[in-house]
């Protein structure tokens, strides 16, 4: 039985000021560089610069990002009992810029030791990335209470987030290029996105300083009754699972970005190549995903653009055969499939929120989105951990040069099925568990 999703009918609410629309889409500088930068360089930096075996890359990428799972509900139901989020965004956002910069430090020679010491800062700084991460996720339900306008403040986010990926994605790795590479090009590397995560924090918290913040009276009393609260709310939890999985597709593609490029495009630079694909036109569809959303609703249009995704990453089987250039256009589909992946999710989330607080009355879109931002960091975190198990299976050979080593046909082939038909399946699959999420649309 189809359990009804939250209405879209809610009270006509004033237009969010351009300064709060993008003070607040700023943030994703912060959001987009450390969701996407660990995932792209941070398994090729253990394999091909540290030496590290893909099999336990993999589980050092994975462990302190699984930590976040736990920490998350915890740094929301802080946030939601603290009153104003800002705070976090500034001390948490500041934190985060050093403890990714320390990252790539590589201070110590051996293999083993730098491998730990990367999982022990990887750690830290998922930690105070939850704490910015949770109370930015929760605040659009506080922003507004306009079921359009969060759309509308979801595709400035998305556009911003966009960019950041852009921007973080294609330059880490050419800033590693044109530093020397190995251990001191991911070291200016490292620093440099440290410094765009800076510029996130301090934007999004200015930015957002003269928001008119709407608040439900009280809270939850207990963590565990929140959870028991969103455990409660179906169209919530449903969502909330499609979307873990769909990004540990998306995880899984970008942890193979860099593999991709040197083993099957066999081009310099074509990381950088692949992201400007990747992330480029999605910059130019969210005008278009907002008329989609507005015509076909947001469940229906996230479907449409999921199954796009799935799709471009099947063509992408036939990469070997192809030009780059076939090769690039393909990866434009799918980067228009992901940007509606994401408006279409992220404005999603607020108005399951919206449906929770008013049916109880209570603040507690902390924890929701506590919960949430704990499942897309688990989904990011599988990922890598999901295209190291198949380089491990493969027989893919590790390097301490920071070059790749000459690869078998078997691990090139690793790399390819990692790169393609493991996120199509599972950004595809994901859809099937929408069937209990259903908006009322207005009449």
């Amino acid at each position: 039985m189809t359990t009804p999703g939250p209405s879209p009918v809610l009270p006509r609410t004033g237009v969010l000021p351009r300064g709060v629309l993008a003070g607040y889409a700023l943030g994703s500088l912060v959001t987009g560089a450390f969701g996407t930068v660990p995932g792209l360089l941070l398994l090729p930096y253990l394999t091909d610069t540290l030496g590290v075996a893909a099999g336990v890359a993999g589980l050092l990428v994975l462990l302190p990002k699984a930590w976040d799972v736990l920490v998350n509900p915890v740094a929301g139901r802080i946030s939601d009992r603290r009153g104003s989020r800002r705070p976090f965004l500034l001390i948490a956002g500041l934190l985060l810029s050093v403890l990714f910069a320390a990252i790539f430090l590589a201070p110590f020679g051996g293999s083993a030791a730098s491998g730990a010491y990367v999982a022990v800062a990887f750690l830290a700084a998922a930690t105070a990335y939850a704490f910015f991460q949770v109370p930015y996720v929760a605040m659009p339900a506080e922003l507004t209470d306009g079921y359009a306008e969060r759309t509308r403040l979801m595709t400035w986010r998305v556009a911003v987030l966009a960019l950041a990926i852009l921007i973080s994605g294609a330059l880490a790795p050419l800033v590693v290029d044109l530093t020397g590479g190995g251990r001191e090009g991911h070291r200016w590397s490292g620093a440099f996105v440290g410094a765009l995560i800076v510029v996130g924090t301090l934007a999004t918290f200015l930015g957002t300083r003269k928001a008119d913040v709407r608040t439900a009276a009280e809270s939850e009393p207990s963590l565990r009754a929140q959870l028991r609260v969103a455990s409660g709310n179906r169209p919530f939890r449903v969502l909330l699972i499609c979307f873990v999985v769909q990004s540990a597709g998306i995880g899984t593609m970008l942890a193979g970005v860099q593999y991709f490029a040197d083993h099957v495009l066999f081009q310099a630079s074509g990381a950088t190549f692949l992201f400007a694909a990747f992330v480029g036109p999605a910059l130019l569809v969210m005008p278009l995903w907002t008329a989609v959303g507005n015509r076909w609703g947001k469940l229906r249009s996230l479907i449409v653009s999921s199954l796009l995704f799935a799709a471009g990453a099947l063509l992408l089987l036939a990469s070997p055969a192809l030009p780059p250039l076939a090769v690039y256009l393909i990866v434009a589909v799918i980067g228009a499939g992901y940007a509606g992946q994401q408006v279409f999710a992220l404005s999603m989330l607020p108005d399951c929120i919206a449906y929770d607080t008013e049916r109880t009355g209570r603040r507690q879109a902390g924890v929701f989105t506590g919960l949430w931002t704990a499942g897309e960091t688990l989904g990011l975190a599988l990922g890598p951990g999901i295209y190291a198990a198949l380089l491990q299976i493969s027989g893919y050979a590790s390097s301490a040069t920071g070059e790749a080593a000459t690869q078998s046909d078997s691990a090139r082939l690793g790399v390819l099925l990692g790169f393609t038909v493991v996120p199509a399946t599972l950004v595809g699959a994901a859809l099937v568990l929408l069937r209990g999420y259903q908006e009322r649309m207005k009449a």
